[in-house]
């Protein structure tokens, strides 16, 4: 990681830090979001919940510092959260429900391959050489590494699940060119807040059974702490992070950025089982396991980096 930081230009470094903690944040919300569902929340009412409170908290720091979006953009923001909230959010979790983790998280690896092609049709932006090989070396890491750390999918892997992930993740691949355009033009904190309160009208009718079944008095302390943490950091300080970033680098190189979730969710997986929380099993890391990890790093690297 060092190493990936020092070949950065100077300028270019914080934009790249904050993909990396939003990729630290998502790789633990793999573990604290198995905590929550199914048997705390539904995965839909799971999301209305996170859309909810990221709308309040947006919402306050925009009144704070109000910035006027001209009504035509207002149509492609509200086109956008089609993509970046209602179908990515709601096709994962509950594609996850009906396919295995291991299924799941190879089909979420092609999403800089479609960030690539959408970006080429909608932005115009050239597919390079160095790029294209740096995606597949990714993807190659990233699939070796969950091949050689997942388990068998049997006994829950299926097609329909497949297929929703897949859809999650060509819709994540659009939403991330459609902001672009928006990103150069207005403050993230005023792009999200808007993206997420059109969400919010498209999550409702979708989560609110899931979302009004859960018996609020008879949460634990663990089970609030983990809402409170889906809510502000995954979802409120992930996406924020997400645009800020998307202001500064190409959406292909925010997506590239995937790459790393198998790793840290590795790590992060390592620092629970040994914390005794949500009942964790051991985690293995090995030296082939090491070799993968080089190669998505190395993918990363080769996406982000820009050309003479």
């Amino acid at each position: 990681m060092i190493y990936l930081i020092q070949v950065m230009n100077r300028s270019s470094v914080l934009p790249h830090l904050a993909l990396l903690a939003v990729n630290c944040i998502y790789g633990a919300n793999y573990v604290v979001a198995k905590g929550l569902m199914p048997d705390i929340i539904g995965p839909s009412g799971f999301i209305l919940l996170r859309v909810i409170g990221a709308v309040l908290v947006f919402w306050i720091f925009l009144s704070m510092s109000w910035e006027k979006v001209e009504r035509k953009d207002l149509l492609r923001i509200a086109v956008a959260a089609i993509f970046g909230v209602a179908l990515n959010q709601l096709l994962f979790f509950n594609g996850l429900n009906h396919t295995s983790p291991i299924n799941s998280a190879i089909i979420m690896t092609t999403n800089p391959i479609m960030v690539l092609v959408m970006a080429s049709l909608i932005l115009g932006e050239r597919i390079t050489k160095r790029r294209a090989l740096g995606v597949a070396l990714g993807f190659i890491g990233a699939t070796t590494l969950i091949l050689l750390t997942g388990r068998s999918g049997v006994g829950g892997a299926s097609i329909k699940g497949d297929v929703m992930i897949f859809i999650n993740s060509l819709s994540f691949g659009v939403y991330l060119v459609m902001v672009k355009p928006l990103m150069l033009k207005y403050r993230p904190l005023t792009v999200i807040s808007w993206v997420f309160l059109f969400g919010l009208l498209y999550v409702i009718p979708f989560g609110w059974v899931q979302f009004s079944e859960v018996e609020w008095s008879t949460l634990s302390s663990t089970s609030i702490w983990s809402m409170v943490y889906v809510v502000l950091a995954v979802t409120v300080l992930a996406y924020g992070l997400n645009l800020y970033a998307l202001s500064k680098v190409s959406p292909n190189v925010v997506s590239s950025y995937i790459y790393l979730q198998p790793v840290l969710a590795g790590l992060f997986g390592l620092l629970f089982f040994y914390l005794g929380t949500y009942g964790m099993d051991k985690p293995v890391f090995t030296w082939p396991m090491l070799g993968a990890t080089l190669m998505i790093f190395t993918g990363v690297w080769m996406v982000s980096k820009r050309g003479r």
